[in-house]
């Protein structure tokens, strides 16, 4: 038997959904891009945009997909969500270590790219949490 749900854990299901869905997104137009799109870019995000590893592409893949579907799983209540946003936390940390060890990035951003990199280590550092807590309160089944 599952406990009853506050409307925050509603609330906050949706709310992770969108955000992830944004991500999925973001993903889709960031590895479409043409040599055009590319070329087009301000001289700094193309340089880091050229400097990223292919294989980063992956762990950005499995970071928002792996959101996506963890808050699919927490919307449904299922208790998949909490190994899916592991998989997501795990991801985003790679791809954000590796964004600053492989590319140019603090050259291109220097500190002022630091708070969207710190938000979305956040958000996925609290996602995770925010499952295993619904798990362990009997929220998820």
């Amino acid at each position: 038997m599952t406990n009853p749900v506050p409307v925050s854990f509603r609330v906050i299901s949706v709310l992770a959904l969108l955000w992830n869905l944004v991500g999925v997104a973001m993903f889709f137009l960031q590895t479409g891009m043409s040599a055009e799109q590319i070329a087009a870019l301000p001289d700094a995000q193309r340089v880091v945009y050229e400097a990223m590893p292919p294989w980063l592409a992956i762990s950005y893949g499995l970071g928002v997909f792996g959101g996506a579907l963890g808050a699919l799983g927490l919307l449904l209540r299922r208790r998949w969500a909490m190994p899916l946003f592991a998989i997501s936390l795990a991801a985003v940390l790679v791809q954000m270590i590796a964004v600053y060890v492989f590319t140019p990035a603090w050259e291109a951003s220097g500190a002022a790219g630091l708070p969207m990199t710190l938000l979305i280590v956040g958000i996925a550092i609290f996602l995770f949490w925010y499952a295993r807590r619904a798990s362990s309160r009997g929220w998820l089944r």
